[in-house]
């Protein structure tokens, strides 16, 4: 297949049976609509051959490639129509990656579309030599032209940003005949600050600082020599015996030794 030519068949309605079908020929379901030279273009089911679609890309372009499509009948009558066409977005199978639709968007070339276009970022900005870092918010800028006029990509030098500064849509150059359809306030690209290391407090005894440890060693003594000095052993001469219990009858007085006999 030639770059920028497509050719594609009618599809009849069908169920996901004849869906899988499809695909298992290397063609997915897919639609066109949109407007031509001739006017508005009404959903209409098509056929897609999935490689001869990659193929009529662009490799630059990509899918802002605008495609020469031929659609037929299908029923091998010869009939076709003749269309300008822009793939719109396609559908891909979230395990095996492979397309599963896709939307055309007949177009006229003389007429102005939406697209997206790429954004590429250059050089390396001021704020780095701080430890400052690229944030970038957009990737894509969604723009209006003529089918011709629609830039491959949109380059950025982000070599004058500080720490802090901003690109905002408002400062891309665009090139002739080409409106940004995008808020013109919104950021694209910023240099942040460096992000501080976290650090953890520790708890309980790690927290303790060198001065409490000191302290707490040097009481750690005191409190041991109190408590030896609660169980210590009364002083020589101290009464040990306890008291009487009340209502106990006193002890009996010792009798007096008798003389000894010469």
């Amino acid at each position: 297949m030639e770059v920028g030519k497509l050719t594609v068949s009618v599809r009849k309605a069908g169920n996901k049976g004849a869906a899988r079908k499809l695909r298992a020929t290397g063609q997915v379901p897919g639609v066109c609509y949109g407007a031509s030279v001739d006017g508005r273009v009404e959903p209409l089911p098509i056929v897609v051959n999935v490689k001869e679609l990659r193929a009529a890309l662009d490799p630059v372009r990509k899918q802002n490639t605008v495609i020469a499509l031929t659609i037929t009948d299908g029923a091998g009558e010869g009939k076709s129509r003749s269309l300008h066409a822009l793939v719109k977005d396609y559908q891909i199978d979230a395990l095996r990656r492979d397309v599963t639709h896709v939307d055309l968007l007949a177009i006229d070339p003389d007429k102005e579309v939406r697209a997206e276009v790429p954004l590429e970022f250059t050089g390396k900005p001021k704020g780095a030599i701080n430890g400052g870092q690229i944030r970038i918010v957009m990737r894509d800028l969604e723009v209006r032209a003529k089918p011709a006029d629609i830039p491959v990509k949109l380059t950025i030098d982000v070599s004058p940003l500080e720490i802090g500064d901003v690109i905002h849509v408002s400062e891309i150059a665009l090139p002739a005949n080409v409106e940004s359809m995008s808020n013109r306030d919104l950021a694209v690209v910023t240099c942040a600050a460096p992000e501080e290391e976290k650090t953890t407090t520790p708890t309980g005894e790690a927290a303790a600082t060198p001065e409490a440890a000191a302290a707490a060693g040097a009481a750690a003594p005191a409190a041991a020599g109190a408590a030896g000095a609660k169980g210590a052993a009364p002083a020589a001469g101290a009464k040990d015996a306890k008291a009487p219990a009340a209502g106990a009858k006193p002890a009996a007085a010792a009798a007096p030794a008798k003389p000894a006999k010469k």
